[in-house]
């Protein structure tokens, strides 16, 4: 099945049909054929905002259960001329309240470092992050303020997660509303 993409969205690996103009994912560069086969989960969309760079691409995760249930957070995507023996690189542009994920947006995903290997996708990445969402990881924490709060008061953990989606302060780090 051929997709079309470009200026637009891929949602739950649907083709939307947004324009003819669209660039066919059959064009993609050759280093990223697994795009061209991607299975999206419900709860995600791929915007390529750039049909003349299809490297750098926005991922947006709304969450549907979990801590997390109800956001709206965006990751960039660059995929680099070593891809795929080196990991694109992935930031998140959400400020969000999260273990795994820092004040500035780095992510800590072990396949986006040490566990890398070519044979994973774009696609494992993917599942990778909406996991993170599912089951924060306070064992291997950035925010390791917020992974202390999770290992020590769940509820707590979970009120201040709720409270920085809604939008407001926690401690002296205000969070923007990312609630869909």
């Amino acid at each position: 099945m051929e997709s079309a993409v470009g200026v637009g969205l891929l949602r739950g690996g649907r083709d939307l049909g947004l324009s003819s103009e669209l660039t066919s994912l059959s064009l993609l560069p050759s280093c990223l054929p697994d795009i061209n086969e991607l299975n999206l989960p419900k709860t995600c969309e791929i915007d390529f905002s750039d049909q003349d760079d299809l490297l750098n691409f926005k991922l947006v995760i709304c969450p549907d259960e979990g801590f997390y249930k109800g956001g709206k957070f965006v990751f960039s995507f660059k995929v680099g001329q070593g891809y795929p023996h080196d990991p694109p690189k992935v930031k998140c542009e959400t400020m969000v309240y999260h273990p795994n994920i820092d004040l500035e947006g780095n992510v800590c995903l072990n396949i986006l470092r040490e566990d890398w290997k070519p044979v994973l996708t774009i696609n494992s990445i993917i599942y990778g992050l909406q996991y993170l969402f599912l089951e924060p990881n306070p064992e291997d924490p950035l925010n390791k303020e917020a992974a202390e709060v999770l290992q020590n008061n769940r509820r707590l953990f979970e009120q201040n997660v709720q409270r920085s989606m809604r939008g407001g302060y926690i401690g002296s780090t205000y969070f923007e509303r990312c609630l869909k």
